[in-house]
């Protein structure tokens, strides 16, 4: 499997700052945030999976736009994959008629462009021999982070969470874990912010770290604008014994 990272920032605001998107081989976006958008044509025509970590809007603000866009070229439906709850919040309150149409009854219910598939953590979904597996995570939402297994080697992302000790106990039962992308958005002097938002800063995140018992390279992403320098050196400071990297644009994982 290969991974592209499309956008791991927690927010936007210049030409490296896109919010969180990672594209799988050429068929699979793991959450759709602005990244998306660097993609050609050509490219968001190939997609037939987005899974969806959560409802908020830096992780699905690119689906109604993909659909839209390339809905008419393909001869089949998009699917997007979610938690029953994320999936209600997203015909609730996106895919709504009122916000955005419903391209699950477009151009026609029985051959929609759009389609909704219901995930649950631990619950594997295997396409063309990739395993995709949602796992635990801890949000102001609904949310799931997601285990992704070639059968060689697996990377891990959490998604948004905060400190949750079920992820970790799903993380140390993975063999082949070679890759763990985990997030951190704040730095320390925000933690407030950061435990009301239910966001991991550096400190907890040594705390969470300290729960791995499997050896992975670990990337960190969502950082905020504004504040990746300090946090970055914060995590340093506080994480430096897992060698914790800053995520990249455009960064390629294969396993």
């Amino acid at each position: 499997m290969k991974l592209r990272v499309l956008g791991c920032s927690g927010g936007i605001g210049g030409r490296h700052l896109r919010t969180t998107s990672f594209l799988v081989d050429s068929d699979i976006l793991i959450d759709a945030g602005t990244g998306v958008g660097d993609l050609s044509l050509a490219e968001l025509s190939l997609v037939d999976h987005i899974f969806v970590t959560h409802s908020h809007l830096d992780h699905v603000t690119s689906i109604p736009f993909i659909v839209d866009t390339v809905g008419g070229m393909r001869a089949r439906p998009i699917t997007v994959h979610a938690t029953r709850a994320t999936t209600e919040i997203l015909r609730n309150h996106l895919f709504n008629w009122a916000i955005w149409p419903d391209f699950t009854e477009i151009p026609t219910a029985e051959a929609p462009f759009m389609r909704f598939h219901e995930v649950e953590p631990g619950r594997t979904v295997s396409i063309n021999g990739r395993d995709i597996t949602p796992i635990p995570a801890n949000h102001t939402v609904p949310a799931v982070g997601y285990h992704l297994d070639s059968g060689q080697a697996s990377l891990v992302f959490t998604g948004d969470t905060g400190a949750h000790d079920a992820l970790w106990k799903v993380v140390n039962r993975i063999a082949n874990l070679k890759y763990l992308i985990i997030e951190t958005a704040f730095s320390n002097k925000e933690r407030q912010l950061a435990e009301v938002s239910r966001h991991l800063w550096p400190a907890r995140l040594a705390e969470e770290l300290a729960k791995m018992e499997r050896d992975a390279e670990v990337f960190v992403t969502h950082l905020k604008p504004g504040e990746i320098e300090l946090t970055m050196q914060e995590i340093e400071e506080c994480a430096g014994a897992w060698k914790p990297r800053m995520l990249q644009n455009n960064q390629v994982f294969e396993f």
